[in-house]
């Protein structure tokens, strides 16, 4: 019988400071859940204001030399409709409107982004640093369904990661919610499914394993001879496989949100040349308060409300801080992707450029987890749409001609190929590849098959129609 007994071990264990923390949430928030976040911050630091409710009327524009500063730039549309008022010309907002319009974007809930969901169970995780950011890059890769948008051997070759960590990054990353999680594809996402909730000795598993192209022709007599069992039994397993889910990260598909606000605009200018600006309209302008300042040096303040004013001054200045850097962090993010994809803003998907963020990292001297923190859940209004920050960044592939498409250009060119082929001769995987290869494009077939799966494009003998 073994003894109890007591002991002592020193060890060194990484931690966040909470203003870093808060910092880091500011920096991943989006528009309205950062709008949210410091409106509560007015609500529950007294010494903070919003300088945007304030704002004298009766300039005449800004200091030449303010500009072009942050505080400028987030000049809020309340604003803009005052000096309306203030010039003469009729205004189409009521008063009544703008208490509907206010209490409509105060009950709008942002919701939270498959890359936060997963990068808030990452900074939870007790990992050593080398495997938390291969995590990091990994994270940096899933499309949104939550697949690993290259082979995770590629991914650490790009990224110089060692396998035991990529390997170790990627376990950690599968075992996190939702179920199929940092899957190379859909079979792999439902073995993974099947493992969490059932295990690996089952039917089930079996069946998605070896034999799932006879599931989906349902051949289910071919099935229940291979694994000895009967076709009712593999009727019942066929339906709990049909519960499953194709698309694991589906519920955090911001598509879903009719309310999405884009961070940052990219638009031709008067020279016509491309720019970026912040949105930034929904965000006060905070400063401290300079009654409080004031407060702390006067005679008779008592003690324990001068600290309380020291302390909340402090986080004050932390906030306003916080906000600053995101905001600066992302317009520079921006100007990069202009820097970058060129012809993408010109031409369109097609002509997106494979493109890592350890490429804007090195660019700016920012981590790339910092880069892939600033991105998350960030939109981007373009003339081909509004686009999620994180669509620029992909791997790819180099055309005969020297040409670099990224894989939403493949994916884009095989989508293409698809609508125009015949309806009673569909193309299958390796004529797409065959035809892809007479555009300048080697892909292999299985990437094909991929890529037709992430567009939702069936395979070709279920597309075949008589």
């Amino acid at each position: 019988m073994s003894e109890a007994s007591l002991h002592q071990s020193l060890s060194q264990q990484q931690t966040l400071a909470p203003q870093m923390r808060k910092s880091l949430e500011i920096l991943q928030a989006g528009t309205l859940e950062l709008s949210q976040l410091v409106r509560q911050a007015l609500e529950s630091n007294p010494v903070l204001e919003d300088i945007t409710e304030s704002v004298s009327l009766d300039e005449e524009g800004p200091d030449p030399e303010e500009a072009d500063s942050l505080e400028y730039l987030n000049e809020t549309d309340d604003d803009w409709r005052d000096r309306l008022i203030l010039d003469g010309k009729s205004s189409p907002w009521t008063s009544e409107d703008e208490e509907r319009r206010q209490r409509l974007y105060d009950s709008i809930v942002a919701p939270e982004t498959l890359q936060q969901h997963l990068q808030h169970q990452l900074d939870l995780s007790m990992v050593d640093p080398e495997v938390r950011e291969a995590a990091q890059a990994i994270l940096g890769n899933l499309d949104p369904r939550g697949f690993l948008d290259l082979p995770a051997k590629e991914l650490g070759i790009r990224l110089n990661l060692k396998p035991v960590h990529l390997n170790a990054a990627l376990k950690l990353i599968q075992s996190f919610d939702p179920a199929g999680i940092g899957a190379s594809g859909i079979p792999e996402s439902l073995l993974l499914q099947l493992e969490r909730h059932e295990g690996t000795d089952t039917i089930e598993y079996k069946i998605v394993r070896d034999h799932l192209e006879d599931l989906a022709r349902k051949r289910h007599p071919q099935i229940a001879r291979a694994l000895g069992t009967s076709v009712e039994r593999i009727t019942e397993a066929a339906a709990r496989i049909g519960r499953l889910t194709p698309n694991p990260g589906g519920d955090f598909d911001p598509t879903g949100n009719p309310y999405i606000l884009p961070d940052v605009i990219i638009e031709l200018d008067d020279d016509g040349r491309w720019s970026a600006r912040l949105t930034g309209e929904h965000l006060p302008n905070l400063r401290i308060n300079d009654f409080y300042k004031d407060m702390i040096g006067r005679n008779g303040t008592d003690s324990k409300a001068r600290q309380f004013l020291r302390d909340q001054i402090r986080d004050g200045r932390s906030l306003i801080r916080s906000i600053s850097l995101r905001q600066e962090t992302i317009l520079a993010i921006a100007h990069q992707l202009i820097d970058h994809q060129p012809q993408f803003f010109t031409k369109g998907p097609r002509h997106l450029r494979p493109l890592t963020m350890n490429d804007i990292a090195d660019e700016l001297s920012l981590h790339a987890t910092t880069v892939s923190r600033a991105v998350a859940g960030k939109y981007v209004l373009t003339p081909h749409g509004l686009m999620e920050m994180r669509a620029f960044f992909a791997t790819g592939y180099q055309t005969s001609s020297g040409e670099e498409v990224s894989n939403a250009g493949v994916r884009e060119a095989i989508q293409q190929l698809v609508a125009q082929e015949n309806p009673s001769k569909p193309l299958s995987d390796d004529a797409l590849a065959k035809q892809l290869d007479q555009q300048g494009i080697k892909v292999a077939r299985r990437t094909v098959a991929k890529y037709r799966e992430q567009l939702n494009i069936l395979p070709s003998h279920l597309r075949k129609s008589f």
